[in-house]
This record gives structure tokens, sequence and C-alpha cells, in this order.
């Protein structure tokens, strides 16, 4: 297969014969031939290719080529429209592959036919709007080949009438459904057991691995070839599956479906109704007793509050009284039962949180063990019982296959070294591989700390970054990203930037987070050409702006995990118990990880240019500084701001002679 990868990525290769402008870039062809070997030799391979790369195209040829079944997953749901809808189809068509290609997403985003009906009968919609959009819905889905939610832009992404519309795995009905035959996630699944190339995202991937550990039957068919991308997501998202949740959203959910059952099927049973509307005063007295700051916190921590304890018995008892009223009537249909079931299930989970908490099972804890703790947020909560490690669970899945596994993404080496990720995934005798990025940083763009900051854990620091940050904006007519790494101070940051863009009549849109979606923010940052959006977390990764709408990146702080994080502060006890070092071995190669997924919004294609600010001393003040800012794609460091305001007026100036 040497000779052919090499061939098919020459400048006159299949490739390049189909796409204009297509350009040999050797880091590709080295990435391309190391996953062809690894598919060969049926070995788990760990690879991080630097942007601009091409490693769509690197592990989609070998793979494609190879001639087995393939399964890929992305990270994000868009990510996967793309290699379904444009980058798989391209590879094939331009090596004239007979290959069948399929994409499975989890049943959240197909409608569910049977609950659509039920819907359409039962007038519970959350706003007029919902009731407006049910018909668009229904017309939908009696003529969509594959009912995926995402081919209705019409309603919104967020719209609440979805969880009306579509299924979960505690609601569905499986083969009793009435509507069995024709279920659109039946069919996408018929497909993709059919198919060459399947495309998955990583919670359906993990949600499969989760029924096998169960002993249930997988979701996802067997295969030669396995291929992660985006995997730096991996350990964080194998940690929620491998572990256990209760949130108050699963338990208003609950309480809907369970409500629409009720009218339905057994409309004289009203104290049923009384019960559902006490367990949604249950789950909303909760968060009360949670206290008046969001945070996450040791479950240990909220259960030693009376005022917790109390609201969490009543939360028990409401759930035992649905439980009860619904085995008086559950063999009457197919729903009701299933409520039943779910109810029991919900109560035996809340259970489980408070006794392992009594039998104080976070003491002590070794690799096995599992951490309980919550998480609540302004409006809403969730308990979480967590695997302190989920490299033995990975590791087995890895080596019980027969599988090539390729693990890719341009995040997971710290300074050239893998081994953090390695661990965390438990495949420390993996094969690794890196490439750097064939774009030219070091024209293209300036890596700033500004002198005389705050320490990042002073009352003033945020204020300061601001205040360094305005000339770079000026200098740069807006265009700019703000990256926080915390809500709080993404929040105080908005309202001084508000204040300080009014008093001097500054002409920058100023976007922040939450005041609408991720998509209609970017939409909106794109289209205006001189915003400044802020952001926290999920603006750090999977968000694409080429060009000149976005040249300048501001990170307020490295990113360290919290320490009071009840995961976070188990794992580094673990990690110490265990003679290891908390700080360098865990918390260092965590934030140089998150540092680069942020960093990585600056630059997205050769022509791009820009600056990336970090407002944190400790980048060049502290030793460990070196380590993180290596790890970074090699752009020239300053400290100094004329030169990097002289360098912005360059290239804006440069941009504008160009239109």
């Amino acid at each position: 297969m040497h000779s052919d990868i090499h061939a098919l990525f020459s400048a006159q290769g299949a490739l390049a014969q189909y796409l204009p402008g297509f350009r040999v870039r050797t880091q590709q062809i080295e990435m391309a031939q190391a996953i062809a070997d690894a598919i060969r030799a049926q070995t788990c391979l760990i690879t991080e290719a630097g942007t601009g790369t091409g490693k769509t195209f690197a592990y989609l040829v070998p793979a494609l080529v190879s001639g087995g079944k393939t399964i890929i997953s992305t990270g994000t749901k868009t990510l996967q429209d793309q290699l379904f809808e444009r980058d798989i189809p391209f590879v094939r068509d331009a090596l004239k592959l007979p290959i069948a290609v399929a994409q499975l997403k989890g049943r959240g985003n197909y409608i569910c036919l049977h609950r659509l009906r039920q819907a359409k009968e039962i007038d519970l919609f959350a706003s007029r709007q919902d009731a407006q959009y049910i018909k668009s819905i229904l017309s939908f889905a009696e003529t969509s080949k594959r009912g995926d939610r995402n081919e209705l832009s019409i309603v919104p992404e967020n719209a609440t009438i979805w969880p009306l519309v579509t299924s979960t795995r505690d609601n569905c009905l499986g083969t009793q459904c009435a509507y069995a035959s024709d279920c659109f996630v039946t069919q996408a699944r018929k497909t993709a057991l059919d198919a060459d190339i399947l495309v998955v995202n990583h919670h359906l991937f993990f949600a499969d691995a989760l029924l096998r550990e169960e002993g249930f039957a997988e979701l996802l068919p067997a295969c030669n070839t396995i291929i992660l991308d985006e995997a730096h997501q991996l350990p964080d998202i194998a940690t929620v599956f491998f572990g256990d949740r209760i949130s108050s959203t699963q338990l208003f959910e609950f309480a809907r479906d369970t409500e629409i059952a009720v009218r339905t099927e057994a409309a004289d049973l009203a104290e049923l109704l009384t019960y559902l509307d006490t367990l949604n005063s249950a789950v909303r007295r909760i968060r009360l007793a949670a206290g008046e700051f969001p945070g996450k916190y040791p479950a240990a921590q909220l259960l030693e509050r009376a005022s917790f304890a109390e609201a969490f018995a009543a939360l028990i008892e409401a759930i035992g009284q649905i439980r009860t009223g619904l085995d008086l009537i559950a063999e009457h249909s197919e729903t009701l039962g299933l409520a039943c079931a779910n109810a029991e299930k919900l109560r035996l989970a809340l259970n489980r949180w408070q006794q392992a908490v009594d039998k104080n099972e976070n003491d002590n804890p070794d690799q096995n063990a599992y951490i309980r703790w919550a998480d609540i947020s302004a409006y809403h909560w969730q308990l979480h019982t967590s695997p302190l490690s989920v490299a033995s669970i990975f590791r087995n899945y890895v080596e019980q296959s027969e599988s090539a596994w390729i693990l890719t993404s341009a995040t997971l080496a710290v300074a050239g070294d893998f081994s953090h990720f390695q661990r965390e995934l438990g495949l420390e005798s993996a094969r690794t591989a890196q490439w750097g990025s064939p774009f030219d940083f070091g024209s293209a763009a300036r890596l700033y700390v500004p002198t005389n900051l705050p320490q990042p854990n002073s009352r003033e620091h945020t204020e300061a970054v601001i205040h360094a940050a305005l000339p770079l904006l000026k200098a740069n007519d807006g265009n700019a990203f703000f990256l926080f790494t915390s809500h709080r101070a993404l929040q105080y940051a908005q309202q001084c930037l508000s204040e300080i863009f009014s008093e001097h009549h500054y002409p920058w849109l100023l976007l922040a987070q939450g005041e609408a979606s991720r998509s209609e923010l970017l939409s909106r940052f794109r289209k205006e050409g001189n915003a400044v959006l802020l952001g926290a977390a999920s603006f750090w990764e999977g968000v694409d702006v080429a060009g000149d709408a976005l040249s300048l990146v501001i990170i307020d702080k490295l990113p360290f995990a919290p320490p009071d994080d009840p995961l976070v502060a188990a794992r580094l006890d673990l990690l110490e118990k265990n003679g290891g070092k908390p700080f360098f071995d865990w918390q260092i190669p965590q934030a140089a990880i998150s540092l680069k997924q942020g960093a990585g919004r600056l630059i997205r294609t050769e022509s791009d240019r820009g600056v990336l600010m970090i407002g944190d001393p400790r980048l060049v003040e502290k030793p460990y500084g070196r380590k993180l800012w290596q790890s970074l794609p090699p752009m020239q460091r300053t400290r100094q701001q004329e030169e990097v305001v002289r360098f912005l007026n360059k290239i804006n100036a440069e941009a504008v002679s160009a239109v």
C-alpha cells in the first residue's frame, strides 16, 4: 500500500486531478502512510496533526482503499455531517470506489413517530411557537427518508418541542412500538449494518461501548478499522458514559412524559397527576437547598446540610409515590409500563447515590473507584457517579476488538509528549506520531503576554487584561475572540466592555456566550466584520472562523482545571497517593492541551494572520510556562505592546489594500 498512498497524494494523483488547487503536503502523506500501516497491521496508532495538515483526507484515503469496514467517530455532530455529506463522498468519487456510506446519530436526533402522535394529541406545549412547530414536524415526518431533525432547519436546534417528538433510551418502546416497522432510528441502524463506512459521534460510540460492557447487543457493527477524530475529547466523554448521572432535566422530562401517558391512557387517575406535580416541586426544592452559589460539590458535603438531606428524602419519596401509582396500571399499556419501570430506575439510582455516600466510598479511593458529586448550575442540577479513571475500561475495549484503532487530533501531545493522553486511556503501548502544521506561524502570528499584569487569582486580573487588550482591539478594529476560563470572568468582562464601548463610542459589536446559540453568535460574528465575541469553554474548540473576521484571540488566563472540582481533586489525590506529582503530571498536561485548543482558533488557513494574547504572566514567569508555550504553534513571542500593535496595523492595512 506504500506506493499507492504516495501516488494518490502526489501532484499527478487522483486527489489532485479531482480537487482544483490541491497541494502536496509532506505531513499529510506521512500521516496517511502511518495510518495505512496501522490498518494493515491491525494495531493502535495515536496521531497529532497541526492545523493545515489535512488530517481528514490523511485518514479517509487509507481507510477507503483498505477495503474493510470502517467506523469513523467525531467530536461533534457538525463535523459528523461534514464528513458524511462532503468529505467522504469527495474522496470516494476521486478514488472511484464503489463504497456504501452511512451516518448514525443518537436516537434524540431522529423524529419518533410514536411521540410525535402523542404530542399532536396532547396539548402540553411550552409555548405557542411549539404548537406551530408541530405542524412543520408532522409534514417533515411524512416526507423525510431519514427523519433527521437536522434537515428541518425551520425549527431551531434549541426549540423546546424537540424532546416531545424524539425519544431517549428510557422512553423508547422498542419492538413493542406500533410504529416499529417505520421507525427512523431502526431504519438508520439497518443502513449502518450494510455500510462500508459508518460515521458516528463520540457520544453514540461510547453509548455502544457501554451496552457492550453491560452484555447487550451492540448498536454499531463489527469492523476492521475504528477512527476516532477529535480524540482529545475521549477521556471526558468516556468518564460521563462509564459513570452515572441523574439530572433535574431528566426528572422534569420523566414527569412530562408520564403526564402525557396518564392523560392519554389513564385520564381518570387524577391522583397520579398530583404526584407528578409533587415531583416537579421536589426537583426545584433540590436546587434551592443546594445553596445560592452554583458550583461542583462532593456528595457528602451537600448531604451534610439538613435542608439538602430533607429535600433529597422528599425527592425519593415523590418518585416512590409515582412508582407505586404506576404499578397499579402498568399493564394497561406499553407506555405506562415503561413509565413505571423508569420510575423504579430513577428511585434506585437516587438511593445508590445517597447510600454510596453513607458508606463513605469516597474515602481512600483506588484506580477503579467511583466518585459521587453534584454539579449545581443557576437553575438546574446534576448528580454524578464518575469513575476516577477510564483507562482500564477503554484499554479492555480496544484489546478485545480485532480492529485497527486510529486516534487523531490537533491537540494530544504536550511539548511532543503523548504520555498524559496515553495514561488517561490506558494506551501506553500504542504507537504515537506527530506532524506539525505546514503553515508559517513565525510570519503569520505573534504570541503576546502583556507586562505588569496582576496574578490571575487577584480581583484586579480580569479588568487589567481588558485594559491590556484595548490597544490591540483598536489596532485590529475588533475582529476578536475573547476566551475565558470561567463564566464569572466572562460576565464581568461583558459588563466592563459594554461600558467602555459605549463611553468611547467604539463601533465594535459586542457578542457574549449565552445571548444566543453558538451557531447564531458565530454567524453574526462573521457577518459583522468587526465584532468582539466573548466565549467560555464551548468556544475554545470546534469553532472555525477563517479570514479577516478573526485576527485576534485573547485568552484571559492559563486554563488549569479548578482543584476544588470534586472529580479533579479526587484524581489528584489518587495520583499523589501513588507517588506522582499532581501539578506536573496532570494539571500542566491538561492545561497545555486546553491552551492549544483555544490558540487553535486563530490561524485556520494558510493566508490567516493574527495575534494570540495570553493575559497570564505565569506563562513567562514560571518555570513550567516553558512547557506550555512550547506546546503551542511556533509563533514569534513578544511582551512589547508597540510591536504587536504595529503587526496588527500592518496586516490590517494589507488586508484593506488587497480588497
